[in-house]
């Protein structure tokens, strides 16, 4: 089940962004501070609430038990153009392998596409980070590339570039 985020969920987040293995891909395994969550992470989640009344953030429960299981996101790629959206998520590792990623992606894909007027969907993963590329996949999305940025501090696997996925709504239709 997706749900929109509250304050109430700072713990959840928290844990979730502590965990090396949920962030290996962002920070290289760096876990991030609870403060960092409290002050930015989540008030930022809520801050889409606020100027998009249908993209952002969604928290992630299990149905049968309401434990959390992370998030999700459709975000505009430029705030001024939702009709290109981001797809995104982050889940807890004791969810892995259950097929939440697909079944969470699958659905904002269908919602963004026919609820939401969104034109386009994007997202980027590392080359390295097999699982996201399989999900991405599923729901749809077609590798259209590769490309290699140069970061300040790169973490490990960056040297082998991300991967960016895209899905056109016309060709959603054809699917």
């Amino acid at each position: 089940m997706l749900r929109r985020f509250t304050a109430a969920d700072v713990d959840e987040l928290v844990a979730l962004y502590q965990d090396p293995e949920v962030v290996r891909y962002i920070t290289g395994g760096t876990p991030t501070p609870r403060e960092v969550v409290e002050t930015e992470t989540l008030p930022r989640f809520l801050g889409y609430y606020r100027r998009f009344s249908h993209l952002g953030y969604w928290a992630a429960e299990e149905r049968a038990n309401g434990a959390f299981i992370g998030w999700f996101e459709l975000v505009p790629v430029e705030e001024e153009h939702p009709e290109e959206v981001e797809l995104g998520y982050r889940l807890a590792r004791w969810a892995w392998g259950n097929g939440y990623a697909t079944e969470g992606c699958r659905a904002l894909v269908s919602l963004a596409f026919t609820d939401l007027g969104v034109q386009r969907i994007v997202a980027t993963t590392m080359v390295g980070n097999t699982a996201s590329r399989r999900v991405l996949e599923k729901a749809g999305l077609n590798h259209v590339g590769t490309v290699h940025k140069a970061f300040d501090d790169p973490i490990d696997g960056a040297e082998h570039g991300d991967v960016d996925y895209a899905l056109d709504r016309a060709d959603w239709y054809h699917c």
